[in-house]
């Protein structure tokens, strides 16, 4: 995608020297003649480059750039200042400016000075790509249970189809965020990796965050912003726990699955990306379909591929890689040396069921590395415990003890044990207890 440019000067014979020759350099010129203007072009799209005149009809360019700072925090501002003029030129760099052309501006400098310009906004991109990926955690190992085996060849597949939107299916803790970035993978040179929780999103701002607004659409919208449907232009848009999303906003992203296009909150015009969608739930949607919590029509336009993941306790055989693999990742998380797994360490691991799948995995494994100190793990999380069938080997099963206590006390602290399961994630453990997120904080002792 080409680089993004407002170039702001009175000057109207330099204006339209200056965006004929940055147009042909590649740039997407947009011009702006006075503070007035500028603020009005802001408000309508964010540029990536900024070229900034310091003498404009209704005010001083340099007074001008803290406010274009807040306006745009990720432009690269480039300052126009007078021949010789080296006190405003370091102001301007003091201020917030990448860099300064003298006047008059010689357009070979001009052109120069924005390539340059354009790079450092192209780094920035690849560099918070690169965080983007490492965001994953893991990689994607080779796997050797048949069922991971057909779940990878038939990602192969719908790589080769770069818009079809595709449906991960399964239960919570599957990696379902690890099979989407390698999908990501599997195509080479395109756009970033966006991933957004449908879940963690209010209602009141989900439609923002995917689809951008302009400025005014809302209070504290004082700018326009660009959604997350946009970021991920060429690239790939996880939308985790889609089900999650309310009806409203199910329409327009069905719209945009269909054609490409969307309109920012509060905006008129139509905007298009070729961001692939990827969606996951561990709900059944079908059931939701059933009861008009989820639309029909876009449960069919996003299983156009539709990939089920098997939970861990189905492929056993990817267990102990698995196992290997996140131990060293971890071990280089918490600056510990490498550890292996004791004989009984790796029966445990062959015979537990693993019902938080591989999310579990990795916290058995995590507390593991903090609370044992020998050479080798041995995971007496996962042992039998003695006692009989009331008592399990699940690290994260609920027990109460002792004398019998008040219905009160025992609700109480179940609350704080799904809580405790869902990772703090409050809205996520009052869904899964099927109470109202007021009444779960009246059990949780908060209200």
């Amino acid at each position: 995608m080409s680089t993004s440019l407002l170039l702001v000067d009175d000057d109207r014979t330099f204006s339209s020297l200056a965006t004929s020759v940055l147009t042909q350099e590649g740039f997407r010129v947009r011009t702006a003649r006075s503070l007035h203007e500028t603020r009005a072009a802001l408000a309508r799209e964010a540029p990536d480059l900024v070229i900034l005149d310091r003498r404009l009809p209704d005010g001083d360019g340099l007074t001008f750039l803290p406010e274009l700072r807040t306006l745009v925090p990720g432009a690269v501002v480039l300052m126009a200042t007078a021949h010789g003029d080296i006190a405003s030129a370091v102001e301007a760099i003091r201020a917030g400016a990448r860099d300064y052309l003298s006047k008059p501006v010689e357009l070979d400098d001009l052109v120069l000075r924005a390539r340059r310009a354009a790079e450092d906004v192209q780094l920035q991109e690849r560099l918070q790509r690169a965080e983007s990926a490492l965001g994953g955690r893991h990689r994607m190992l080779v796997p050797r249970s048949p069922a991971m085996r057909h779940t990878l060849q038939m990602l192969e597949r719908i790589a080769t189809s770069p818009r079809s939107p595709v449906l991960l299916l399964g239960e919570t803790g599957v990696g379902k965020e690890v099979i989407a970035r390698q999908l990501h993978v599997l195509r080479e040179e395109q756009g970033p990796f966006v991933h957004v929780n449908c879940a963690a999103l209010p209602d009141t701002m989900v439609e923002s965050e995917l689809f951008g607004h302009e400025r005014g659409a809302f209070t504290d919208a004082r700018t326009a912003r660009r959604g997350l449907v946009e970021v991920a232009n060429g690239g790939l848009l996880f939308l985790d726990e889609v089900g999650e999303l309310p009806l409203a906003l199910q329409a327009k992203l069905l719209t945009f699955l269909d054609k490409g296009a969307f309109r920012r909150l509060g905006g008129s015009s139509e905007l298009s990306s070729t961001a692939r969608v990827v969606a996951a739930t561990n709900r059944n949607l079908t059931d939701e379909v059933a009861a008009g919590r989820f639309r029909e029509d876009l449960y069919f336009r996003l299983s156009v591929f539709k990939v089920d993941i098997p939970p861990l306790r189905e492929r056993r055989e990817d267990v102990l890689p698995l196992a290997e693999s996140l131990v060293a990742e971890l071990c280089a998380e918490l600056g510990r040396r490498p550890v292996g797994f004791s004989a009984a360490a790796r029966e445990r691991l062959e015979r537990y069921p693993f019902p938080g799948n591989v999310r579990e995995l990795r916290n058995v494994l995590e507390r593991a590395l903090v609370l044992e100190s020998g050479p080798n793990l041995e995971l007496e999380a996962l042992a039998p415990r003695p006692g009989g069938p009331a008592q399990t080997s699940d690290p994260h099963a609920f027990v109460v003890a002792g004398p019998p206590l008040p219905l009160e006390e025992i609700e109480r602290r179940y609350v704080r044990h799904v809580l405790e399961r869902m990772e703090g994630r409050r809205m996520d453990a009052a869904r899964a207890l099927g109470i109202s997120y007021p009444t779960f904080l009246r059990r949780l002792g908060e209200e």
